[in-house]
């Protein structure tokens, strides 16, 4: 991995690391899928004027199809299950079951794509989640209504992720990746947009509650999804998956920065534990090294 794919990976993982934190504080006024609808369109409009500037905007139309069916599986549904998970799960936890994607990655990418992976990268994936564990033991916990159900809503979200991104690679690899977030965000608006009105509370959100919406938007969809494509198209999905280890780090540094909570020891390894076994997914740190 080159350095520029390096630091985009560190820079998505820092933006997805707060994503949990503001669907924690918006989901409970929005309700799960009026969030998601909100934070698709937000991003979808943001990606469309850039787009166009682009002069991009007919191969939405000649790719439809594709970016429909992508929308659904890496956006809408998947975005959707975090949200209601997060109304009866802590915002770590939630992390901890988006960080089981690579896994996903790798066995659909290992069933599908017949890519086999190294051994230095598959340690890397258990390492990784070996320290997500660590990271999060004692911290997480499951709400007493609907937490079960809130598990399955998470890694069915990260089975998805993974199937998307192995969908990207097989199928969709000749598109720019800037026009495959942005028709992607478009279709899953199109998708949640009748359900958003079904749902849309009675209750207004509160002005926290659509600031939060608005920064889904545009930070941790828009701009997120740029990078993220970008890197798919770059150094092929089981690599681009590990970013899923960085996003408990961060979450656990947003933490600190901005709601003050503390950083003990278990933090501190967990996040070492969870950076070495990203090097070693992504090809970075051999096995010997």
């Amino acid at each position: 991995m080159k350095p520029r794919d390096l630091i985009d990976l560190i820079v998505l993982g820092a933006i997805w690391g707060a994503s949990f934190l503001f669907m924690r504080v918006a989901a409970p006024e929005f309700g799960a899928i009026p969030l998601i609808a909100a934070r698709v369109g937000i991003a979808a409009m943001f990606l469309i004027v850039v787009l166009a500037r682009r002069r991009g905007l007919d191969q939405l139309y000649r790719n439809a199809p594709r970016l429909t069916f992508l929308g659904a599986i890496n956006s809408a549904i998947p975005f959707s299950l975090f949200a209601y998970a997060v109304l009866s799960v802590t915002a770590g936890f939630a992390s901890v079951l988006n960080s089981t994607a690579p896994l996903f990655g790798a066995l659909v990418a290992f069933v599908w794509l017949r890519d086999r992976l190294a051994p230095a990268q598959i340690a890397g994936l258990i390492l990784g989640f070996a320290g997500v564990l660590v990271l999060v033991w004692g911290r997480v916990s499951l709400a007493d209504d609907g937490g079960g159900v809130a598990v399955l809503a998470g890694l069915s979200a990260a089975v998805l992720y993974g199937i998307s991104a192995n969908y990207v690679k097989k199928r969709m690899s000749d598109l720019d990746p800037f026009v495959i977030a942005t028709g992607s965000l478009v279709a899953a608006t199109m998708l949640l947009l009748p359900l958003a009105w079904l749902f849309w509370p009675k209750t207004p959100p509160s002005r926290l509650a659509w600031v939060s919406a608005v920064l889904l938007g545009v930070f941790c969809t828009g701009i997120a999804y740029i990078l993220y494509f970008r890197l798919l198209s770059r150094v092929g999905p089981s690599k681009t998956l590990a970013v899923t280890y960085l996003i408990p780090v961060f979450g656990v540094l947003w933490g600190h920065l901005l709601l003050h909570e503390p950083i003990t020891a278990s933090m501190v390894v967990g996040c070492s534990v969870i950076l070495a076994g990203t090097t070693l997914a992504t090809g970075m740190l051999s096995s010997r090294r």
